[in-house]
């Protein structure tokens, strides 16, 4: 049960990396869409490591539901499983976007924030 528990805690705590990189990304992108300094090579870099990191908690969450005998709360699926859809989404749309893109990149990546945000605590995440 020992790593049960450690690995329900890195799931609960990766989560708050989901949640602050996304926020960091998404504002990050919106500031560079009224200021055009913001605008570098890093911001995409840090936007697609933000954007990963819902791909690896929904996966140490899958890790964790079939290694333990434990039932995850239905809303917490469902918002972590947006979170890859959400993720997909937005990248889709880069090039049908592409004048927009800062924008695109900013309010999806606090989109993506927000989707986590409710998987932790309206999910029922424990």
């Amino acid at each position: 049960m020992a790593v049960g528990g450690s690995l329900h805690d890195v799931h609960q705590a990766f989560g708050w990396v989901v949640v602050l990189s996304n926020a960091v990304a998404g504002a990050w992108a919106l500031g560079a869409h009224r200021w055009e300094r913001l605008r570098t090579p890093l911001l995409w870099w840090y936007t697609g490591a933000a954007q990963l990191t819902v791909f690896v908690e929904v996966i140490i969450g899958v890790i964790l539901v079939n290694t333990e005998d434990i039932e995850a709360p239905q809303f917490h699926m469902l918002y972590g499983f947006s979170g890859i859809v959400a993720v997909a989404i937005i990248y889709s749309y880069r090039h049908q976007l592409a004048q927009y893109l800062y924008l695109l990149y900013g309010l999806g990546g606090l989109f993506v924030m927000g989707l986590a945000i409710r998987a932790m605590f309206i999910g029922g995440a424990r």
